[in-house]
Order: structure tokens, then C-alpha cells, then sequence
């Protein structure tokens, strides 16, 4: 089986998705990122033959809609994320991930991809089955997805400036650099922004990230104080 990595950040109010704010307020970018989330989580619970890991900072007892996602999250191995930089902690994430279950494939995503299903999991996972590694690029120059079937690569990504135009390109340059050519999967925009969240949003009707974005939506049009 393969290993389905999440790493996220609990949404707590004043913590998660602030680039939203404004328009929104802080309590709901956090009910926005925790949509976000929770479609994430089911996305991968859905993925068959996968070991669903989330590596985690900050407390859920302390998030909007704290209760749900502890419920989503049960029979999930959780980690604590570690390191002083972004880089570090994914690079710890995929190490921690590998000592905990050893010799196994890991397919890392984030939480800023409510978009993803369950079907582009599995395409990602077969592709990288076939290849040493797996690659999604982001609309924004960073990327979404990195897959490693030998996750100890992963320490490639601390030479990596992450949350800039030039991470996808960096990481790419740093993984060639010990040796990796990743497989390339489809581009995605990542929810980063009020326009991002938007349109991606719009792609997804019926779920949980496009009735928060909606129900902001709805509030801006009222005109009522947030």
C-alpha cells in the first residue's frame, strides 16, 4: 500500500488562510480552510489501497469546526510537524512518514487543494508506481502534489524557498540534482487567495469549501457587519 501524506495547519481564526482576509474576516477564512480541509480528508479516505498520514501544526480542539475534523480524522496517523521553516517541516514530514511505515511509497499533498478527488489520487499513485517520483505543479509557481517512493529525497526540498513564484521550479531543479526525473502531474490552483477561492469555488458545486466560500460571498452582499 501506499501512503497518502496531508500536511496541513488546524484552522484556527487568526492562524489559516489570513491572504483571505480581506474580504473575509478571520473566523471565516478559518471556516473556509477548514472546508478546505475536510474535503481534502475525504478525498483521501476515498483513495483505495492508501495509508491516510496527516502531518499537522496547531490544536483542532482549538479550530473551527474543531469537532468534525477530529471525527474525520479518526484511524488517521497523525504526526506533528516539525522544523523552524516550511521546508523543513515537509522534508520532516516525509521522513517521519518513512519511519513510521517503512519501505512504502509516500504521495504528500496539501490542504489547498480542495479540488482534488479521489480519481486524480490514484492516477498520481499509479504514475508513481512507474516512476521514481511524481511532480503537480501549481498555477502560481509552487506545487501541489510531490510524490516519492523513496521519501528520504524529501531533504531535497530544504534547499527550497518555499511560497514563491520560483518553488515549482526549485524543487524540480533541487530533486534533478540528486538524481530524480519526476513524472509530471496536472497543473492546479492552489486556494491562496479571495480570487483563487473563487474559482475553485466554482468547480466545485455541492461541496463543503464552495458553501463557505458562498456563504462569505452571501455576507459581503448583505451589507451586515461581519
Amino acid at each position: 500500500m501506499n501512503v497518502l501524506l496531508v500536511v496541513a495547519k488546524a484552522p484556527v481564526a487568526g492562524l489559516a488562510k489570513t491572504r483571505l482576509c480581506p474580504p473575509a474576516d478571520p473566523i471565516q477564512a478559518a471556516r473556509v480552510a477548514a472546508a478546505s480541509l475536510l474535503d481534502t480528508l475525504a478525498a483521501v479516505r476515498a483513495t483505495a489501497s492508501t495509508i491516510p498520514v496527516l502531518a499537522h501544526t496547531g490544536r483542532f480542539a482549538d479550530a473551527e469546526y474543531g469537532a468534525e475534523l477530529t471525527a474525520a480524522l479518526r484511524g488517521w496517523h497523525l504526526l506533528d510537524q516539525r522544523g523552524g521553516t516550511f521546508a523543513d517541516r515537509l522534508a520532516n514530514a516525509h521522513a517521519d512518514t518513512a519511519g513510521a511505515f517503512p519501505g512504502r511509497p509516500v504521495l504528500q499533498i496539501g490542504m489547498d487543494t480542495p479540488q482534488i478527488r479521489p480519481a486524480l489520487l490514484s492516477t498520481a499513485l499509479e504514475r508513481l508506481a512507474a516512476h521514481e517520483a511524481v511532480f503537480g505543479p501549481a498555477l502560481d509557481g509552487g506545487w501541489w502534489a510531490l510524490g516519492l517512493r523513496d521519501p528520504s529525497y524529501a531533504s531535497a526540498l530544504r534547499e527550497v524557498p518555499m511560497s514563491t513564484a520560483e518553488t515549482g521550479r526549485r524543487t524540480l531543479t533541487a530533486l534533478r540534482g540528486r538524481g530524480l526525473h519526476p513524472a509530471i502531474l496536472p497543473v492546479q490552483r492552489d486556494v491562496d487567495d479571495w480570487s483563487a477561492a473563487l474559482a475553485v469555488a466554482a468547480e466545485l458545486p455541492g461541496t463543503r469549501f464552495a458553501a463557505a466560500v458562498g456563504s462569505v460571498r452571501s455576507h459581503l452582499a448583505s451589507g451586515r457587519p461581519r
